[in-house]
């Protein structure tokens, strides 16, 4: 038993060290990630077979007054070594705001073609605006005072004014596709800049 005691003192020791110097950058990512994996392995295994004897590893780590957090959180908390957590969490922030660029995207292209479809009416248009601010206000890339951002709200406000059954004018109707258009030149310029 206390060899096993032995032991997983020894694998939380161990994780902290790695842990602290892969923060300071002492080892690189390349050497950190098999290590850690391996303590994590260990850790797992030690601690399904001491189940019975150790029910808290949190409690077993203040009783031996450790000073381990970074191992605890790596071995219980996480149970991934920080490099996988990272790109984890990095690839899930790529893919949300590519989606939401795809939306405004979309959003952009069927509000332009339905004024191209003369799809005037307050009823049709306002809807299509709303959910291009909506979505344009959803990417945190782009700033508070963002041309298309603002222009979509004048809008909005405009056609608030009218009648559901109201149509645009020809000149409102090309303002309005004018306004599209140079907001989605500006959001597609934008976007390559927003990432650095």
């Amino acid at each position: 038993m206390y060899e096993n005691f032995a032991e997983l003192f020894a694998i939380i020791k161990a994780t902290e060290k790695l842990e602290k110097l892969y923060i300071r950058d002492i080892i690189s990512p390349a050497e950190y990630e098999p290590e850690c994996q391996k303590l994590i392995a260990h850790f797992k295994t030690l601690a399904s077979t001491l189940k019975d004897t150790v029910p808290s590893i949190e409690r077993f780590h203040d009783t031996y007054k450790m000073d381990c957090p970074a191992a605890l959180n790596r071995l219980i908390t996480s149970g991934v070594p920080a490099t996988v957590e990272h790109r984890a969490a990095a690839a899930m922030s790529m893919s949300s705001s590519a989606s939401v660029v795809a939306e405004c995207v979309q959003n952009f292209i069927t509000a332009m073609d339905a004024l191209r479809l003369n799809m005037l009416a307050v009823d049709q248009v306002h809807p299509l605006l709303s959910d291009l601010l909506a979505s344009l206000n959803k990417l945190t890339i782009l700033p508070p005072d963002f041309e298309g951002k603002t222009k979509m709200k004048e809008w909005i406000v405009r056609l608030s004014k009218m009648g559901a059954a109201d149509e645009l004018t020809e000149q409102q109707s090309r303002q309005l596709h004018f306004d599209l258009e140079s907001s989605y030149n500006s959001f597609m310029a934008a976007l390559p800049t927003a990432g650095n």
